[in-house]
């Protein structure tokens, strides 16, 4: 025993009692049984936790008179007394005594005992039994032998039945659920937990089976509990939560337990908040490409052992279940992110219908606490002063001052005027909440100063919850971005009656100077009422060596057409005015042109920004052609090809920005759909090929920007045989100072 070592005579015990075809019994000096192995439970015809507990005495009905142990040659105090003091009729000295038992039946069966006192603290003794005959006990050992090899079967055939059940799963849903059940049942456990890894830590997606949901961890961070143990092993790990010492129950409450790997007998420390709610239990690394992308817990709530073909049969349904829960992985993340895109757009639309007598501020602090009960998390307004004082009112503490350096926590995080920074009890801001007692795994969100006052606000979850993952982060992002919008007086009603007002002064197409700038424009109309067409574009003049340049197309023609392209022009230009970015420009045109036309009209739209300081251009091409963008010299031909939807069709579209480099000598050309799509006598279409060669062949040496444009036109009027059918537009900026 000294050579096996002190930490391992649990687990030897543990296995021997496995092992043994003897009924082994542990019984205190009352005769109360403390442990037994399911031999004993068999032998004894009672359920094992019934056995248990149980009077060691009711198990040996004594037939004839024991008192002859007592006489002269068994002395006071011999250990033989002991069994006659607790009604047994057999001596507890070790030597073997034949004995009859309580059969199921309710009759008498034969056995040989052997029962001996166990040199421990308190008084403990150790029976083993086995059948009195050869053939009770020839029969018991065949027994045996068909129990192990029915439940061989049994495992066997839970693994192909797991094959099978995942091999037409519908969804995510059925497959984790067919899955968790399917591994307890097999393995005959309590439950079945499952972890997928995110880019932060492993995320609880599935619990199966008899077990308190509740005390199941939700988050673990990467390698600081057991996935740790089997990541390191590279296969399933049979692992044992050990019981606490004396000495650690005395100390009050249990923040880290030891974990006994029943494979190495190595013993590890864990926090007991990232424990699962088992005794026993085997951890099932699933590996996909190298990396672990899921943990499967199968699991028992009392001590239970574990055969180490068990972890080889969860390492194969592992190795197989690796695709299907990458698969799922992957499904589960375009399933979340289109949920947060749809509870997006509907609290966008929620603020942006305001009435006139609403409180914007108010309606979007209400949208932002729905956002948080969606995120399952709760939502805290910051009071930021001049001096850089916070105040909220927490969910637990209530009013007070926190004493934190939001510059710090928002440091890296900040894009487009706001930003998103996760925050955890481990820094900062996170560490101060945790001294509060108050939620403090979350984001801080920053929508910089609305109306002279600095806009923050917290979403926080309880401490050692699942953090904010990527694609929370992201809707939060574009969440505090509407808000913010709107704060600065966006909302739709508030557009409407500004847009209304200007429809007359957008109707002519126009490129104003701009220093830096040399800027051709040409319209060619299919019909003779073109001047009320739908095609339009501008050239706006922006303070600080900034211009904003416009091509759009609205869907018809004749009056309508040509009023909702006033109202674009002008809302355009108003937006661009505001300083907004060109996706969040035709984002908001979007909603704009939702409620204000009374025709299904939709347009497509080239908006870009360009910086003459920067030397860039940022801009958003939804459902236009792409723009074509000369390098000087023609020495080579760029498209600017970051698309998004087209403008007043659907609600809730994402609008992205796309940027280019620009320099001096470089050619931007914009054009409508009306000339790629010019055709000659035969049906062909002029195409975006046919413009690209005659781009480059009229910016080719010996040509001069002067009449560029008007080149092209000709290009196309006579590839139709000046018949358009559609009119065209262009528009063309030569970027002469840059820097």
């Amino acid at each position: 025993m000294e050579g096996i070592g002190e930490g391992s005579l649990v687990g030897t015990l543990s296995r021997l009692l496995q092992l043994t075809s003897d009924a082994v019994l542990i019984f205190d000096g009352a005769g109360r049984v403390l442990l037994a192995n399911e031999e004993a439970a068999e032998v004894f015809a009672c359920a094992g936790d019934a056995l248990v507990g149980a009077e060691v005495a009711a198990f040996f009905p004594v037939l004839e008179d024991v008192s002859g142990l007592a006489d002269g040659s068994a002395r006071e105090g011999d250990e033989a007394l002991a069994g006659i003091r607790m009604g047994l009729p057999f001596p507890v000295d070790g030597t073997s005594t034949p004995v009859m038992a309580r059969a199921a039946d309710g009759g008498l069966r034969s056995l040989m005992v052997r029962c001996e006192s166990v040199q421990a603290p308190g008084e403990t003794y150790l029976l083993v039994a086995c059948p009195g005959d050869a053939e009770t006990a020839s029969d018991r050992g065949q027994e045996r032998a068909t129990e192990d090899l029915k439940r061989a079967n049994r495992r066997l055939s839970g693994a192909f039945n797991i094959v099978l059940d995942t091999l037409d799963a519908k969804d995510v849903g059925e497959l984790f659920g067919r899955t968790l059940k399917s591994l307890y049942q097999t393995m005959e456990a309590d439950a079945t937990v499952v972890y997928l890894a995110g880019s932060d830590g492993l995320h609880l997606r599935g619990v199966s089976g008899d077990v308190e949901v509740a005390r199941v961890p939700r988050f673990m961070h990467f390698g600081q509990a057991i996935d740790g143990v089997a990541a390191r092993a590279g296969r399933a790990v049979r692992l044992r939560v050990a019981a606490p010492s004396g000495d650690a129950l005395r100390k009050g409450r249990l923040t880290l337990r030891e974990v006994i790997n029943e494979d190495t007998r190595e013993v590890v420390k864990i926090q007991s908040r990232l424990l699962p709610p088992f005794t026993s239990f085997v951890v099932v690394p699933v590996w996909f490409d190298g990396q672990v992308i899921a943990i499967i817990e199968v699991g028992w709530k009392r001590q239970h052992p574990v055969l180490k073909e068990d972890a080889r049969l969860l390492d194969s349904v592992a190795r197989y279940l690796a695709v299907q829960l990458a698969g799922a992985f992957a499904t589960l993340q375009a399933q979340r992110r289109a949920r947060l895109d749809e509870t997006l757009a509907d609290l966008r639309e929620e603020v942006l219908g305001l009435e006139d007598d609403e409180d914007p501020h108010k309606a979007i602090v209400c949208v932002m606490e729905d956002a948080a009960d969606e995120l399952e998390a709760a939502f805290v307004e910051l009071e930021v002063d001049e001096g850089g004082a916070v105040r909220a009112e927490l969910p637990l503490t209530g009013a007070c001052e926190l004493s934190c350096d939001l510059e710090e926590v928002l440091d890296g995080h900040e894009s487009d005027g706001i930003a998103v920074a996760p925050l955890s009890g481990d820094t900062g801001l996170g560490r101060a909440l945790r001294d509060l007692g108050e939620p403090c795994e979350g984001v801080l969100l920053d929508g910089g100063v609305v109306a002279g006052k600095r806009r923050c606000c917290l979403m926080l979850r309880p401490d050692g919850a699942e953090p904010f993952d990527d694609v929370e982060q992201a809707f939060l992002a574009r969440l505090i971005s509407c808000a913010r919008d709107v704060a600065r007086g966006e909302q739709a009603h508030i557009e409407n009656r500004r847009i209304s007002q200007a429809l007359q002064t957008g109707m002519r197409n126009e490129l104003q100077a701009v220093d830096g700038i040399t800027a051709q424009g040409v319209y060619s109309s299919a019909t003779a009422s073109a001047f009320v067409g739908g095609d339009f574009y501008d050239l706006i003049r922006l303070p600080e060596r900034r211009a904003c340049v416009i091509m759009g197309d609205v869907s018809g023609k004749g009056i309508e057409a040509a009023s909702v392209s006033a109202a674009v022009k002008t809302a355009l230009g108003a937006y661009a005015w505001e300083g907004l970015a060109p996706a969040r420009m035709v984002r908001a045109l979007n909603d704009f042109l939702l409620g204000f036309s009374r025709v299904e009209t939709f347009a497509t739209l080239f908006v870009g920004i360009v910086d003459l300081g920067a030397a860039t251009i940022t801009y958003c091409s939804a459902g236009h052609p792409p723009a074509i963008l000369v390098r000087a010299g023609a020495s080579e031909m760029t498209l600017l090809d970051v698309q998004s939807g087209v403008v007043g069709a659907f609600k809730g579209i994402a609008y992205q920005d796309g940027v280019a480099r620009l320099s001096e000598g470089d050619v931007l050309l914009l054009y409508t759909d009306g000339t790629t799509e010019a055709r000659d006598g035969s049906g062909a279409f002029f195409g975006e090929q046919g413009l690209r060669d005659m781009v480059m062949e009229e910016s080719g040496p010996g040509k001069t920007y002067d009449g560029f444009l008007d080149r092209l036109l000709a290009h196309v009027e006579d590839f139709t045989g000046h018949k358009l059918e559609d009119d065209v537009a262009m528009v063309s900026l030569r970027f002469d100072a840059l820097g």
